[in-house]
């Protein structure tokens, strides 16, 4: 207001993520965190505030935000919203009122980059192109509130709209910002198949993937993604307590784990703005606890195959915010428990790992209910996700391909040469090249080949057995044609010999 009593109108313009935000005449802004921003914006008249929008991540999110702030210097307040597990998970939010707080400093990021490191336990940064007076002049010139509730934030919003209106501290400040456009390799669209031991093994194969040969196509968040359509990825030995690599190269770490795990197992009351959470859409959602239902159904069939959890409420169609993991499927087949599961839209780098250990941690409990139930003593299976869109946004290329170059060829380095396909035993016999295929482990017979042709063999062989390995296949070649070339010198050939 001024002293006359006549509202100001302001315009807040987004240089970064424009579509995401709600827009006012105010001077304040909301950051609402991981609360969908519609639940304060219903309670506030556009004159109460500049902009509402969420914050998700420090490291993703937070330098969008703070130059949005530099281009709006008309914003002279802040009301950041902590109020759900999300956010105490996450920490953009008190990320963000450290950056207030404390400062910064210039330091590396993440990914080795020269960036402004916020003064906070939770990694935050800003990019280096931003001048630094203007961040100090922008610490000094924001007054800014916690609130721990929907309710909170509305009053704090409303009371800094009662005061007169203050002049911008300064003009709007635009900074140049860099980006990378990824070389793509050319490679099938749909349907990949990728399978690792652990989680963090498998992710890093699926990240690799995805920056290789995915598509790049806009999203609708104002941004690209590199998108794969139809990847599953099987894990096979993940270990009881989860896998955490030394150093710890995964973008969670145990406590965060730990906290999530309740999302995927526990109910959870309706909380305003929380749309909802995994555990609530299996426990309470339709009215029946469907983790309960696939223990009893399991423990009367032990093979059915219906142990089936359904996430997915027709109703999404039209209210929107729909759950992205929609469908779980457990099978018992020779005594071991699998679990698969179906994500419509999987953020394979930031959301695939916690997904992956939240599924398998169901998992674990439905086979322990199992077993403390009745008869049966489960083993693990293997778990396996199907993601319908597995996808990295652009903001966390350079992340994946730092991840790519430290760790990747290492993990190929560890490859197990076992072969579900079976094993070839070359020789040459009555002047042809003989392949016996055997069975993996046991040896038993299977099948027999024979000719001249190295090449024609190989492809003989890769139709019966279109699920061979590609580096087997690729040393089925290599064997074959040294022995057609024995064969035409009539030397001895042994297989595996140089």
């Amino acid at each position: 207001m001024t002293a006359t009593g006549k509202a100001i109108q302001y315009q807040y313009k987004a240089l970064h993520k424009p579509n995401q935000l709600i827009y006012g005449q105010g001077q304040t802004a909301v950051i609402t965190g991981w609360t969908v921003k519609s639940a304060i914006a219903k309670h506030l008249h556009p004159q109460e505030y500049a902009v509402i929008g969420q914050l998700y991540s420090p490291t993703r999110g937070l330098n969008f935000l703070i130059r949005n702030l530099l281009f709006n210097p008309h914003v002279r307040y802040l009301v950041v919203l902590n109020a759900t597990n999300e956010d105490k998970n996450a920490g953009a939010g008190s990320c963000l009122l450290d950056f207030f707080r404390n400062g910064f400093e210039e330091g590396l990021s993440d990914t080795g980059r020269l960036a402004y490191v916020i003064r906070s336990t939770i990694p935050g940064y800003i990019d280096i192109e931003v001048d630094a007076s203007a961040l100090e002049k922008l610490r000094q010139s924001i007054e800014f509130k916690e609130a721990k509730s929907t309710a909170e934030a509305c009053t704090l919003a409303k009371s800094f709209a009662q005061r007169e209106a203050v002049e911008p501290w300064g003009l709007p400040l635009e900074f140049p910002m860099s980006t990378v456009v990824p070389t793509v390799l050319p490679g099938p669209r749909y349907g990949h198949r990728i399978e690792g031991k652990t989680i963090a093994e498998t992710w890093v194969k699926i990240i690799h993937r995805i920056k290789t040969t995915g598509t790049i196509r806009p999203t609708g968040y104002d941004g690209q993604w590199q998108e794969l359509i139809d990847l599953m990825a099987i894990i096979t030995d993940e270990p009881p307590n989860f896998y955490f690599p030394e150093p710890n190269y995964l973008p969670v770490d145990r406590p965060f784990i730990d906290e999530y795990l309740k999302q995927i197992l526990d109910d959870a009351p309706y909380t305003e703005g929380v749309k909802y959470t995994y555990g609530q859409r299996l426990r309470s959602w339709f009215g029946r606890d469907q983790i309960e239902q696939v223990i009893h159904k399991l423990i009367g069939e032990i093979d059915a195959a219906s142990a089936v959890m359904n996430l997915w409420d027709v109703k999404d169609h039209d209210k929107g915010g729909s759950p992205c993991l929609n469908h779980i499927w457990l099978r018992v087949v020779d005594n071991e428990l699998s679990l698969t599961a179906t994500l419509r839209s999987n953020d394979m780098f930031a959301a695939w790992p916690a997904n992956a250990m939240g599924l398998r941690a169901l998992q674990q409990h439905v086979r322990d209910e199992i077993a403390k139930r009745s008869k049966y003593d489960l083993k693990m299976g293997p778990l396996i996700t199907i993601s319908q869109s597995a996808h990295i946004y652009d903001d966390t290329w350079e992340n994946a391909e730092q991840l790519i170059q430290q760790q990747y060829l290492a993990i190929c380095r560890q490859i197990d040469y076992h072969d579900p396909t079976g094993n070839f035993l070359i020789e040459i016999s009555e002047g042809k090249i003989v392949v016996t295929h055997t069975t993996p482990g046991s040896g038993e017979f299977v099948g027999c080949y024979s000719g001249f042709d190295a090449l024609k063999l190989v492809r003989e062989i890769c139709a019966d057995s279109p699920s061979i390995r590609p580096d087997h296949a690729g040393y089925l070649g290599i064997e074959l044609h040294k022995a057609a070339d024995c064969l035409k010198t009539g030397k001895q050939y042994v297989q595996d010999k140089k």
